[in-house]
């Protein structure tokens, strides 16, 4: 729960479409997450069953273990850094929410990259609990989506003037620690089993 509140916490397209969509509609956040899972349960399921069907080899593991970890490290300094930057892709973007949930999440290079490494480790500790493990994996990530963008749009609907810099340089700051963090322990497990395995 903790790493997918930080993966959503971060500044990014869905984020930025959020805010937009939030300046007139309250239930924008909502429909971006419906959106959002639209895309991201298939992606899920699609990395599960290949998963469940097919042995994958230690050094596999470790691989994806390691590159994950770097990456979870590298998405946490990067946020870091630009802790001051907007990304604005919802400018242009006149559709309904629900679309832009579909269509900003499908075309974020970030997201598919973010599955095929984080989430891949995440579904491979899932995976050890069997279907029941991958159901609630799945539940908790997407609920942590759509609680976070409903609330969201609701919050800056009612009152923009509480989302202040400072807030959101604290949310930064968390988001960067726990995926650091995280990524870290990632890495390290990897590592620790790479050298058992002798690789």
């Amino acid at each position: 729960m903790l790493i997918s509140l930080s993966g959503v916490l971060m500044p990014g397209p869905l984020f930025a479409v959020t805010l937009k969509k939030a300046a007139t509609s309250k239930t924008a956040g909502a429909l971006i997450a419906v959106g959002h899972g639209i895309v991201e349960f298939p992606l899920m399921i699609i990395i599960y069953l290949v998963l469940s069907q097919f042995a994958i080899p230690s050094v596999v593991q470790v691989a994806v273990g390691l590159i994950g970890g770097l990456l979870m490290i590298f998405m946490g300094v990067r946020t870091l850094r630009n802790r001051y930057k907007r990304e604005d892709m919802a400018a242009g973007l006149k559709r309904d929410s629900l679309f832009a949930g579909i269509w900003t999440t499908a075309a974020n290079a970030g997201f598919i990259l973010w599955w095929l490494t984080i989430g891949t480790t995440l579904i491979l500790n899932a995976n050890m609990f069997g279907l029941w493990g991958f159901s609630v994996f799945a539940g908790v990530h997407w609920l942590v989506d759509f609680s976070w963008y409903a609330v969201v749009a609701l919050v800056i609907f009612k009152s923009q003037r509480f989302w202040t810099e400072r807030v959101h340089l604290g949310i930064t700051l968390f988001c960067s620690a726990v995926f650091i963090g995280f990524g870290t322990y990632f890495f390290g497990s990897a590592l620790i089993s790479a050298l058992g395995l002798g690789i």
